[in-house]
């Protein structure tokens, strides 16, 4: 696929210009090392494990795949035990997001790692490039799981390419398929992040419910909303239309503790322990309960999601339907 092949490529040591967003839990080493193996890059997510679970996640993606991968952190919580650790383990390749990234950046260059930040909209981007990052992420308001800005992926990307260049810039938020990819290429961009195409991976650590309406959804089926709350309070995120959602919105959208089924247990994951209404956590393998009242994160570009494949299948059919649209994008008109 050379025609894909941008200089963000050569940067991060990677084949396709194709990002695994950090989704979460289900961001397991599985999914993370099978994306680098297939040529794109793969990232974990690591905010909500301790260092200790971080070191044995980043070990056990290197123990599936040689090839680069990433780590993601979230700026609104405590993590510098957590980027010591990825830096200790010699990650090039750190992710930040939901802040600023200026108090981590010097530890991360002086490690010989590179920076990306995922940002939502052009003055965040501007302070980015300016703190030192390597890679700017611009994420669209359709984007799943928690959700920077409020400006579309269209509108967004080529308003931050003009503002950074030549920082590259990976297009985030709405992108499912080749022809996504195509586009945000088109439009500057020198890669892009899927996350909600992956959270139907084989790989992913995504409970078959969830799998499920992730395929029977469309865009239309998700809200922007600050319904699920529980752990990560005040960010906005993207979730399939549940129960949940919807007897909140029908109460008039109160806040904590004035939901209606506040404190209810919805799921028991595998390890025992319950969780409650609007906690800020999808179903996971293992879990029972009502699961569709949960956390369906899904972005906007669900309605390209229709079955569950392996990640490798994923990165060769979404390479191979991009590099036909530029073919055909190059084409001479007939």
């Amino acid at each position: 696929m050379r025609r894909l092949r941008t200089a963000l490529c050569d940067q991060l040591g990677i084949d396709l210009p194709i990002v695994q967003a950090p989704v979460g839990s289900a961001a397991v080493p599985e999914l993370v090392a099978a994306v680098s193996e297939a040529g794109g890059l793969g990232m974990l997510a690591l905010t909500w494990q301790t260092p200790d679970q971080a070191r044995r996640s980043i070990r056990r993606t290197r123990e599936l795949t040689t090839r680069p991968f990433g780590a993601n952190l979230v700026l609104d919580f405590p993590v510098d035990d957590l980027l010591t650790v990825c830096l200790e383990e010699k990650l090039r390749i750190i992710s930040t997001f939901w802040g600023d990234p200026s108090p981590v950046h010097g530890r991360i260059h002086r490690a010989g790692a590179l920076h990306l930040h995922t940002v939502g909209d052009i003055p965040e981007a501007v302070h980015a490039v300016t703190a030192g990052v390597d890679v700017v992420v611009a994420q669209g308001w359709e984007a799943g799981g928690h959700v920077r800005g409020g400006t579309t992926t269209m509108s967004l990307v080529p308003a931050v390419v003009d503002a950074v260049g030549p920082v590259p810039v990976v297009a985030a938020g709405g992108i499912a398929d080749g022809r996504g990819v195509a586009a945000v290429l088109a439009l500057g961009a020198q890669g892009a992040m899927l996350g909600t195409r992956f959270l139907a991976a084989a790989e992913a650590a995504t409970h078959e419910v969830y799998r499920q309406h992730l395929i029977a959804a469309t865009g239309a089926d998700t809200v922007h909303t600050l319904c699920f709350d529980g752990g990560w309070p005040n960010a906005a995120h993207r979730a399939l239309r549940n129960t949940t959602l919807q007897r909140w919105q029908a109460a008039g959208s109160p806040p904590a503790p004035l939901r209606p089924g506040e404190g209810d247990l919805v799921a028991i994951d595998a390890s025992g322990k319950n969780r409650p209404r609007y906690e800020d956590l999808m179903p996971l393998p293992g879990m029972t309960g009502d699961l569709a009242a949960m956390a369906l994160y899904a972005g906007q570009s669900v309605s390209l999601v229709h079955d569950v494949l392996p990640a490798a299948r994923l990165l060769h059919d979404i390479a191979g339907q991009a590099a036909a649209t530029v073919d055909l994008l190059q084409s001479p008109a007939t």
